[in-house]
């Protein structure tokens, strides 16, 4: 896991710069995992985390509420291998790059 300033990311990190006023979670959504198809053929994403408002999916507590967020820790259980990290956290991605079944 690597901790950058604004959020915390796991596995290979890649920045991605959306310049649109109009930017929202679903338009930054479905860029990243343009993006992650770039590095993989068959992306799943795992958690996400808007740092706009502060929300992050999934929504619930998991690990013990330790110094991790939920959102994280439920990626990292689960194998997540892949960050798009757009616009320096306004939006936050994780992905397993392919399913265990396929590796």
């Amino acid at each position: 896991m690597m901790r950058h300033g604004k959020g915390e990311y796991l596995g290979d990190v890649v920045a991605l710069r959306i310049e649109d006023p109009e930017l929202n979670l679903q338009n930054a959504k479905d860029a990243a995992k343009e993006k992650a198809r770039e590095i993989c053929k068959d992306p799943m994403l795992l958690s996400w985390k808007n740092g706009r408002t502060g929300r992050y999916y999934p929504d619930f507590e998991c690990g013990g509420g330790g110094e991790k967020p939920a959102w994280l820790v439920f990626a990292e259980a689960r194998g997540g291998d892949l960050t798009i990290n757009v616009n320096d956290g306004e939006f936050v991605f994780i992905y397993l790059k392919a399913p265990l079944e396929t590796r």
